[in-house]
């Protein structure tokens, strides 16, 4: 996972993008699986920004490309990508982010969520995961969604 945790000022957007969506045709090549036209547009929708997006407001930007999915294909896109561990849901806000990390689906993701631009980075979080994959192991409990949510302000807001 990238050190880099929220966009830098000289963050090259369209640069982190383009790598992200050729990474997710990568690996769906890979796993012979289809980033058909409606997931890839989800995806590309999520990566415009480093702000997470409800269902509905992915609808309304793709609509902004003439395309207006309908919500059940938009979730179902997004159950794609989420299994894929090319987007994440974020539960405290009901609403999903491109991954622009290059991940296992089922790692522990730890985001930071500012409070006031709304934007979400994620942690490298190797220590995390390893003590709570050893204290779930230890409970016999098996994770489904091993995700830690943690808002404050970032360093931009500051």
């Amino acid at each position: 996972m990238s050190e880099t945790v929220f966009k830098a000022p000289d963050h090259d957007h369209k640069r982190c993008s383009a790598d992200a969506l050729r990474h997710a045709e990568a690996l769906c090549d890979q796993r012979s699986q289809k980033l058909t036209p409606t997931r890839r547009q989800v995806l590309e929708v999520l990566l415009s920004s480093h702000k997470p997006l409800g269902a509905y407001e992915i609808i309304d930007r793709a609509a902004q490309h003439g395309s207006r999915h309908a919500p059940i294909t938009v979730y179902r896109a997004l159950d794609f990508l989420i299994e894929n561990g090319l987007a994440h849901r974020i539960e405290s806000r009901n609403a999903f982010i491109g991954c622009v990390h290059r991940h296992a689906a089922d790692d522990l993701v730890v985001f930071l969520i500012c409070d006031r631009c709304g934007e979400v980075g994620e942690a490298p979080s190797q220590q995390v995961a390893e003590s709570l994959k050893s204290a779930t192991r230890a409970a016999g409990f098996a994770p489904k969604t091993p995700v830690i949510e943690i808002t404050g302000i970032c360093a931009n807001c500051r």
